[in-house]
């Protein structure tokens, strides 16, 4: 019997584990740019070297967000920040994979630099989005306009500019021991980006809409993103100037938060929002672990951070933020849901390990205390959900797994690889795969798709976008949640 539990332990870790080696895998599938002799996702090659070349900088490099091959840098710097604080909080469990996911961060800053190395001028989103989207086109073939869409002192875009600070502030920490040079050059950056997105306020929604909009538009306004990446500076360099920012500007926080559904924006308390709109909840777990170690520090972090666990946890009495599927998984209203799973579990990890570091719990009314323990244990549930204990008994992670999507909406995965398919595919070339039954030729390995619908159907389509697109900010954060349960 012992021997048995034994394998069944190792069997569960082994899982986790392949599970987080293909997470971080899917982020060489995203690559843009010069891929390295070390690329592993090999069906994928050089594509966008021309990046940036109609405004007179170098743009190559990067991540595509997600099936298409536009190049958006918020939620671009989302995604990198997710990667550098799930490299912060759990890379001591990551063992052989944290040189990958060091890579990753990297692909993502190295590129960031490059889009705020003009002095007041971040570079916003390159490539057409339109064009791009009207097409069905490999990146490695793709022809539609590269535009690049730049935010500057009179065309402001605070939020974009603060998430980039954000993220460059949360990797200068990721590399402070192994990289002193690189990590010194992001935290100089990051202080400079932030003092522009600060100074010159305003929405890129405004400034460069027409390569934001509607896809990646923000609907949270931008004092989300200034208070996150003030906070991000201050967790680095203990500066006073920027928690007196955060301490200053909170307040803006207290307003509602305003996000779009199929059917048109909805209302939902800003302190349980977190993905790469709204940095809410975010802000207040990240702020909360030094909230909770200074008895000097009165402010709404910690109780805000409790507001957001009672608003999920089932047992809780107090009003929810999310809802449940029969299965099990929480949702939130809008598309791509997994997003919000593995975002707000990783947000529940985190919050958990401060509470026990702190030897705290959570109480949400009616006796219901919270214990670190019991968030451990609803993170686990929704991470196994999406890994397969589901009604579907399927996995929304490609390649994990007996079972999982074949036919995710993806254009380089859809279309014959440049192995397959040496020649130049036009705009519409692409249009007869998109269109067939059978299974995409080229795996997307690690790419966890935006999930089942609430009834905990699924429907394995191309056709189906919210169900069935990978995007790198559902993964991001599953990267460090992966590697706590690695262990």
């Amino acid at each position: 019997m012992l021997a048995m539990a034994t394998a069944q332990v190792a069997s569960s870790h082994n899982n986790y584990a392949d599970a987080l080696s293909k997470c971080l895998l899917f982020f060489e599938g995203q690559r843009s740019g010069k891929l390295p002799p070390s690329q592993r996702i090999t069906w994928r090659k050089d594509s966008a070297l021309k990046d940036g070349s109609d405004v007179g900088m170098d743009l190559v490099g990067g991540y595509y967000d997600a099936g298409d091959n536009v190049k958006f840098n918020f939620p671009m710097a989302f995604t990198t920040t997710m990667l550098s604080w799930s490299v912060l909080e759990f890379g001591q469990s990551m063992g052989p994979e944290l040189p990958f996911a060091l890579e990753a961060i990297r692909w993502g800053t190295d590129y960031l630099l490059k889009s705020t190395n003009v002095p007041d001028s971040v570079v916003g989103v390159v490539g057409d989005p339109n064009s791009d989207h009207t097409c069905w086109e490999r990146p490695e073939d793709m022809d539609t306009p590269r535009t690049s869409y730049v935010v500057t002192k009179e065309k402001p875009g605070s939020e974009v500019s603060a998430e980039i600070a954000a993220a460059l502030a949360a990797s200068s920490m990721v590399f402070k021991d192994s990289d002193r040079f690189y990590s010194a050059l992001l935290l100089n950056r990051s202080i400079q980006v932030f003092e522009f997105a600060d100074k010159y306020r305003g929405s890129y929604n405004d400034s460069i809409g027409e390569g934001a909009c509607p896809f990646y538009c923000d609907f949270s306004g931008y004092m989300d993103e200034l208070l996150w990446g003030a906070a991000w500076l201050y967790k680095v360099t203990k500066a006073p100037y920027y928690w007196d920012y955060v301490l200053a500007n909170i307040h803006y926080l207290e307003s509602t938060v305003i996000r779009k559904d199929n059917g048109g924006p909805y209302l939902t308390g800003s302190v349980t929002e977190f993905g790469w709109d709204s940095k809410h909840s975010g802000i207040n777990i990240l702020v909360s672990r030094w909230a909770m170690t200074d008895p000097n520090i009165s402010s709404p972090f910690i109780r805000k951070a409790d507001e957001l666990v009672c608003s999920i946890l089932p047992e809780s009495p107090a009003p929810k933020s999310v809802t449940f599927s029969p299965g099990g998984l929480l949702f939130k209203p809008g598309g791509s849901n997994l997003q919000h799973s593995t975002s707000l579990s990783f947000l529940l990890l985190v919050y958990a390990g401060y509470m026990k570091a702190a030897n705290k719990v959570v109480i949400c009314g009616n006796n219901v205390i919270i214990t670190p323990d019991r968030l451990v244990n609803f993170t686990k549930g929704q991470v196994d959900y999406i890994l397969g204990s589901n009604p579907l008994e399927m996995s929304y992670m490609v390649g994990f797994g007996q079972k999982f999507p074949q036919k995710i909406h993806h254009r380089g995965s859809v279309i014959p690889s440049m192995d397959k398919h040496p020649q130049h595919m036009q705009c519409h070339e692409g249009d007869l795969y998109f269109k067939s039954t059978d299974p995409n030729p080229n795996l997307l390995i690690g790419a966890v798709v935006g999930g089942p619908a609430e009834n905990d159907t699924f429907q394995d389509s191309r056709y189906n976008v919210p169900q069935s697109e990978p995007t790198t900010y559902i993964n991001a954060p599953f990267v460090g949640v992966l590697a706590y349960f690695k262990v």
